[in-house]
């Protein structure tokens, strides 16, 4: 796995890390701890995926799911439900 700049991790990190305390209603040592050790942040890291190209708004669902659902996967960007339009 070849992993993306760091620059770009820490555009997603100061994004997503407050809205995981605001959310979560936990401290923001906790919540980078949690972050940085979650299956949606190695999905983020792994170059060849290419989710740094996402929305930070994508990458929070996905952690968002991981924690509720046990899977980043099953969020509705991934998924593609969330660009549905009826």
């Amino acid at each position: 796995m070849k992993k993306i700049n760091s620059d770009y991790l820490y555009f997603f990190d100061i994004w997503v890390i407050p809205k995981i305390c605001e959310v979560y209603k936990i401290d923001e040592k906790t919540a980078i701890r949690n972050f940085i050790f979650s299956q949606t942040y190695k999905m983020l890291s792994d170059e060849e995926l290419k989710l740094f190209r996402e929305s930070p708004f994508v990458i929070f669902d996905m952690y968002k799911n991981e924690l509720e659902n046990g899977n980043p996967r099953e969020s509705s960007y991934i998924k593609g439900d969330a660009y549905y339009v009826q």
